[in-house]
């Protein structure tokens, strides 16, 4: 019988992020060896890379770097949430966080191909995959740019690694209103900045439906157009960042509390693991 016991086994899970009995049966093979039971995982798992193709991944963390005036923020997507609060698998997310940053990808494809250290971020993605088990996958990669750049990393649970990321760009020099409006944005999840922002159809449907909704409950034609408006006002108040009521002061707009502060938001980004 190998050489190893249960604390062993533990060690090698929240190192690896590989199921128990892939981890029993990596120290059965490695006689009790934990660095040597983790290679064993990654070349069982290397093997299984096409088998993994089409499985699900609704798990995973988002994590963002900031370098110069250029932010950038990714999803690292997994299949289960034992993995994704994994040491080697947040160890990952934070190696390509910084590989696509420090290549200035801007695009799924580009941050694939960025180095990280001897290969690449796609390449290196497979090879933890393999150790973990687990599908991993690189599913979002957003940037923005902007004078002043704001983080928020939102844990939706203790135990899990941030689920909610936020990048708030602006122009100004009140930080702390500038962080308070990227947490409202972790809370609120505005779609536009402002109402300018929303396309013509979006709001030509939302004008259809309203009308359509008032008629049905029998608003009187005089009324339909004051009846209208105030629901596409309500669209945008609930879509649209600056429209918004402000998270600590819903008495106040985000654009209104910006302009006290001397704030000039330029834009956001906004990812939620799995949606």
């Amino acid at each position: 019988m190998a050489n190893y016991t249960a604390t062993d086994v533990k060690a090698l899970r929240e190192k690896s992020g590989a199921g128990m009995m892939d981890c029993k049966g990596a120290l059965d093979e490695a006689d009790g060896d934990i660095e040597k039971a983790f290679e064993v995982l990654r070349l069982k798992g290397l093997k299984g890379v096409s088998k993994r193709e089409g499985r699900t991944t609704s798990n995973g963390l988002v994590v963002s770097r900031i370098a110069g005036g250029t932010a950038v923020m990714i999803e690292l997507a997994c299949e289960t949430d034992f993995v994704a609060k994994a040491e080697n698998f947040v160890t990952l997310a934070d190696q390509v966080a910084d590989a696509i940053s420090a290549a200035g990808a801007t695009s799924i494809e580009a941050a694939l191909e960025a180095p990280l250290g001897d290969s690449t971020v796609s390449a290196s993605i497979i090879d933890k995959a393999a150790i973990m088990g687990e599908k991993v996958e690189l599913r979002r990669v957003e940037v923005i740019s902007a004078p002043g750049l704001d983080t928020y990393m939102h844990r939706t649970s203790r135990d899990l690694p941030p689920q909610v990321g936020v990048v708030l760009g602006y122009e100004g020099s009140d930080a702390d209103t500038a962080h308070d409006i990227a947490v409202h944005i972790a809370a609120f999840s505005p779609t536009y900045l402002s109402r300018e922002d929303v396309p013509a159809e979006v709001v030509a449907k939302e004008r259809e439906i309203a009308e359509e909704t008032a008629r049905n409950e029998g608003k009187p034609e005089a009324a339909l157009a004051k009846v209208v408006e105030g629901r596409v006002t309500g669209f945008f108040k609930e879509t649209c960042l600056l429209d918004q009521p402000f998270a600590k002061d819903n008495k106040q707009s985000v654009a209104q509390v910006a302009k006290a502060a001397g704030l000039t938001v330029t834009g956001f980004l906004r990812l939620r693991v799995g949606i």
